[in-house]
């Protein structure tokens, strides 16, 4: 298993539908989820730790884990069937209340089928990991690269640093096709 990080929330370009990014520790690897717009914004609330006057559906969650004495010791996206992700909270029992369980009852794990933004925005809310089978994580991602991404963005900052008229024409005259022009072409004619 691998253990993933929200990295944020995205748009798609073409529907505009939210996607919920997880990112694995290496940083090199995202997972996109698709989720709907209450979901992103359930997700957002935890992440920036923002509070509502009245309970959101996922505080309220938490709120029930605590006065259940249940604890959220992670969350497992375990599987893809016909395009959807299949979600586990995994949920424990407090010490307190294994307590008052008859001898030879050891069943303290609690496993809760959810939907995966559901889950993540638990995880967020009560600092729980977010873990992603490693199948699940090699079908789903998209290559993130990091350092090429580093690099890129440093060529351009030194690019604009160094933006001159003449380092512009130094630039285009490096573009031009015809090599023994000595004026850069325009579109306007």
């Amino acid at each position: 298993m691998v253990e993933m990080s929200v990295a944020g929330i995205a748009l798609d370009a073409a529907s505009r539908t939210p996607i919920v990014l997880l990112r694995d520790p290496s940083g090199r690897r995202q997972v996109p989820i698709w989720i709907d717009q209450a979901q992103a914004h359930n997700i957002m609330a935890g992440l920036q730790s923002s509070e509502s006057p009245r309970p959101l559906s996922h505080d309220l969650m938490a709120a029930l884990l605590l006065a259940g004495d249940l604890t959220l010791q992670r969350v497992i996206i375990h599987a893809i069937e016909d395009d959807t992700f299949r979600a586990v909270l995994k949920l424990s029992r407090d010490a307190s209340s294994t307590e008052q369980e008859a001898p030879g009852e050891e069943d303290d794990d609690i496993d809760v089928d959810a939907r995966p933004s559901d889950a993540i925005a638990l995880a967020v809310r009560t600092g729980s990991g977010i873990w992603m089978l490693e199948e699940v994580v090699a079908e789903a991602s998209i290559a993130v690269d990091a350092e090429a991404d580093a690099r890129d963005q440093s060529d351009f900052n030194r690019f604009v640093d160094e933006l001159s008229p003449a380092a512009l024409v130094r630039h285009l005259r490096g573009r031009d096709p015809d090599p023994g022009s000595t004026e850069p072409t325009t579109d306007d004619g």
